[in-house]
C-alpha cells in the first residue's frame, strides 16, 4: 500500500473523500509595523527614537572613520627611498614637497621633522613625537562615541525594558479583566526596547575593537618611518 492511500479515506460503498485538512494553529500573523507601533507605549517611544538616533550616529562614524583610516594606511611605494633620495642630494624643498602631496599621517611626521634638519637631533625628535601624537589623536575622533555606545545602548534598551513592565503593571490595574491585548503593549516596549539596545551595543562593540585594531597598524607604519628616518639622520656620510 503506497503512501498516498494511506492518506485517503475509504467510505463504506467505494467511494473516496478528500483528505481531512489539519486543524488551525489559530496564531496570527502581526506585521512588524504593528509591533514597532505597540513598543512606543508609555514613554517607550522616546527610548526608541533614541536607540534609532544612536545607531544612524554610530553607523555614520563607523563608516566615516572606515575609510579615514583606510587611506591613512596606504603607503606610497618608494616614499622612503625617494625622500632619502633627495636629501643625500640635499634636494630639502623636493623632499618635502613629496611628503605635503602625500595624505598618509607618516609624511606629515616626515614633513615636520625635514623642517627641522639641521637644528639638534632632540628638536627633531620632539617634533616626530609630537606630530605623531597629533596624527593619532586625528585618527581616533570619534570613535570614543562608538566605546559609548557599546555600553549605553544596552543600558538604553534596559530601561525600555522597566518602562514597559510598568506600563504592563499600569494597564492591568485599570483593567476590569485580564485579556493579552491589555498587556501586550507594556510587552512589546520591553522585548523591542531590549533587542535594539542589544543591536546597538553590539554594533558599536564591533566597529570599536575593529577601527582601534585598524588604528594600531597605523600607528606601526608611522613608527617604523619614524625610526628608519633617524637612523638615516645618524647614519655617517660618505
Amino acid at each position: 500500500m503506497s503512501f498516498f492511500h494511506l492518506l485517503q479515506i475509504t467510505t463504506t460503498n467505494g467511494t473516496q473523500t478528500a483528505p481531512t485538512e489539519a486543524p488551525a494553529t489559530g496564531v496570527k500573523e502581526v506585521p512588524i509595523w504593528d509591533i514597532l507601533q505597540d513598543s512606543n507605549a508609555g514613554i517607550g517611544w522616546l527610548v526608541n527614537l533614541l536607540l534609532v538616533l544612536m545607531l544612524g550616529y554610530v553607523i555614520f562614524i563607523f563608516v566615516e572613520r572606515y575609510l579615514a583610516i583606510r587611506r591613512a594606511s596606504k603607503a606610497e611605494a618608494d616614499f622612503m627611498s625617494k625622500i632619502k633620495e633627495y636629501l643625500k642630494e640635499g634636494k630639502i624643498d623636493q623632499a618635502k614637497d613629496i611628503c605635503a602631496r602625500s595624505t598618509s599621517p607618516s609624511a606629515r611626521i616626515l614633513e615636520k621633522a625635514i623642517e627641522r634638519l639641521g637644528k639638534p637631533m632632540e628638536t627633531i625628535t620632539g617634533a616626530i613625537e609630537n606630530t605623531g601624537k597629533l596624527e593619532v589623536l586625528r585618527l581616533e575622533q570619534r570613535i570614543s562615541f562608538l566605546a559609548t555606545a557599546s555600553g549605553a545602548g544596552p543600558m538604553l534598551g534596559f530601561l525600555g525594558t522597566v518602562i514597559g513592565m510598568v506600563v504592563v503593571f499600569i494597564d492591568l490595574e485599570n483593567a476590569s479583566s485580564l485579556e493579552l491585548k491589555i498587556i501586550a503593549p507594556g510587552i512589546m516596549t520591553a522585548m523591542i526596547t531590549t533587542v535594539a539596545g542589544l543591536i546597538v551595543g553590539i554594533i558599536s562593540f564591533m566597529g570599536h575593537n575593529h577601527l582601534q585594531s585598524m588604528i594600531s597598524k597605523v600607528v606601526y607604519q608611522m613608527e617604523n618611518t619614524a625610526l628608519e628616518f633617524t637612523d638615516f639622520l645618524h647614519a655617517p656620510t660618505k
